[in-house]
């Protein structure tokens, strides 16, 4: 006979930018004996086409010493790829990688925008590329 499993439930995870709240991890839906879904859940919005892009990100020293990019990977259902970062005392530059759906990755990079970081496009070459 199959062991039955039991959902995991949400947990709150501590986030290590002081004051910032992480909201609890996802849990998928569940599914009825027929595979469809269990009256009362509500489905998922369209989210947009995938998309992957990147920006250079420059840091105002206040905020060099936080973890924004762990934070924004937490806020948001995105993925994200250091490609290449310079930091100093006074000033941090970033290229960021990230993949995810259209409308996260712009609600992404408006909430970076807030925080007050510089958020610029990479213009990438027909050879790069």
């Amino acid at each position: 006979m199959a062991e039955k499993k039991t959902p995991l439930k949400p947990v709150r995870r501590k986030s290590p930018v002081p004051g910032a709240s992480v909201p609890a991890a996802p849990v998928a839906p569940a599914k009825g004996k027929a595979g469809g879904k269990v009256r009362g859940t509500k489905a998922q919005p369209e989210s947009g086409a995938a998309v992957k892009r990147r920006f250079w990100l420059t840091y105002p020293p206040k905020r060099i010493q936080t973890a924004v990019i762990w934070e924004l990977g937490h806020r948001f259902p995105i993925m994200t790829n250091i490609r290449q970062a310079s930091v100093t005392d006074e000033v941090g530059i970033v290229c960021l990688e990230v993949d995810g759906p259209g409308d996260q990755v712009e609600a992404g990079i408006r909430w970076l925008k807030r925080l007050g970081l510089s958020v610029e496009p990479v213009e990438l070459s027909a050879v790069a590329s």
